[in-house]
């Protein structure tokens, strides 16, 4: 995929101020230490399961609970942004949590203080978040979605579920499983502030961009999810299916 073709698509789109992206990523350089991007290796070979803050959450999560995935060496949790508060309440604290900090912040730092690896995306109307969050977080890994600089990078994607999917992709992942991603008309709780119109767009945009991936990835990509939306060459399945796999 030519990433760098897709964002002028989608800043087209939505209207977005590609030079203040590109400050946002400088400022975020300015905050962040020179981080081992190693830390993200544990993906490798493994099976990722990745939780949108969709509608399907809850269940999804207790459904992964149930089959106790959650506890199999060969699983790796990625926690998108608002979905690590409720990964949290249900006692599970996810290895990654991919974040542009409009989910709750306390949870992202909790999970943070726990020992998640924190992926902070920093956008033009993100700014004074990074400035404000970042140096509350414990060794936090930078991304941007324009061009990448000394200590933030573009791992490619757009929001915080799909750019954790290329994350996954990038770093090795064996199978990417999506959990809590419903991508309908229907926002979940965990999502965060929001204006509803635009989250739609995003969401469209999200959807399309991991159809792209499954087109591509050297991992294979289920979805998981209870409800929502199909997505185009990404089968459906089951924890049943899963297990038998780990």
């Amino acid at each position: 995929m030519d990433w760098t073709g897709e964002y002028a698509r989608i800043a087209r789109e939505l209207g977005l101020d590609k030079e203040a992206d590109r400050e946002a990523a400088e400022v975020l350089d300015g905050l962040v230490q020179k981080a081992d991007i190693g830390r993200l290796r544990i993906i490798e070979g493994k099976i990722v399961i990745l939780f949108g803050a969709g509608p399907s959450l809850l269940e999804d999560i207790g459904r992964v609970k149930s089959g106790k995935l959650h506890r199999d060496k060969k699983v790796v949790l990625i926690a998108a942004d608002g979905a690590v508060k409720a990964l949290l309440q249900k006692g599970i604290v996810p290895a990654i949590n991919v974040t542009d900090l409009d989910g709750d912040l306390e949870a992202i730092k909790k999970a943070n203080g726990k020992g998640t690896v924190t992926v902070v995306h920093a956008h033009g109307n993100n700014v004074e978040l990074v400035k404000k969050i970042v140096p509350e977080l414990n060794a936090p890994i930078g991304t941007t979605q324009t061009n990448a600089t000394e200590k933030v990078h573009n791992f490619r994607g757009f929001t915080d579920g799909d750019r954790a999917a290329f994350l996954a992709d990038r770093f090795g992942a064996e199978l990417i499983v999506l959990a809590g991603m419903d991508f309908g008309d229907e926002i979940g709780k965990f999502s965060g502030s929001y204006d509803r119109e635009r989250k739609l767009e995003k969401l469209r945009i999200g959807k399309g961009l991991l159809e792209k991936l499954a087109r591509e990835s050297r991992a294979g990509i289920l979805n998981l999810t209870s409800g929502g939306e199909e997505l185009a060459g990404i089968p459906r399945t089951s924890v049943k299916a899963l297990r038998e796999l780990v």
